[in-house]
């Protein structure tokens, strides 16, 4: 603007009277005064000045300082994130591991249910032996007990008999020797 005034300025008459004389009477042809226009600079530039250290500079200072918190976040957000890519593998890791012990657990118990069976059908078989052979000893003495109570029937059967057809009664003696002697036939027949 100030190159606008001086064009302005009647440039013939500033011209004759040198260049620190043309600014004054250009200044004082347009109502400047120099005292003026000096205290004006000082009043701006102290006025700049405490501007500067109160408002701009406390200013910059907290945009430096949010800029910072701003890349301090970002790096911990970066972090954080890498920290829980790493979690994440770990927690896989730690997953497949319990499943592989789950699977081994598994396949240890299926393998006591087996053996387990195994032993109960043994034990079962062992007892059902036992229990076949135990009967078999029973039939075999009650077949036994049968047999001598049929030779002890037989033989009272014989000395009734004997004694029907004899038709006279034995003495105990004699009835003792037939039952024997019939005992003794049954025993070897």
């Amino acid at each position: 603007m100030l190159t606008l005034l001086l064009a302005t300025v009647d440039t013939a008459h500033a011209a004759e009277a040198g260049p620190i004389e043309g600014l004054k009477q250009t200044f004082a042809h347009f109502g400047v005064e120099p005292k003026y226009l000096v205290m004006q600079i000082i009043s701006f530039l102290i006025l700049f000045g405490v501007l500067y250290w109160f408002g701009i500079k406390p200013t910059i200072a907290t945009m430096e300082e949010r800029n910072r918190k701003i890349g301090d976040g970002l790096r911990h957000a970066e972090e954080m994130q890498a920290k829980l890519a790493a979690a994440a593998q770990e927690s896989a890791a730690v997953i497949k591991a319990a499943q592989l012990d789950a699977q081994r657990l598994v396949d240890e118990a299926r393998k006591s249910a087996k053996e387990f069976a195994d032993r109960q059908n043994a034990e079962a078989t062992a007892r059902a032996a036992d229990t076949l052979a135990k009967a078999q000893q029973a039939i075999e003495l009650e077949h036994k007990k049968m047999l001598n109570e049929a030779r002890g029937e037989i033989a009272r059967l014989v000395v009734k008999t004997t004694e029907q057809v004899l038709a006279r009664k034995l003495s105990d003696t004699d009835r003792a020797a037939y039952n024997d002697a019939a005992s003794k036939e049954l025993s070897v027949g």
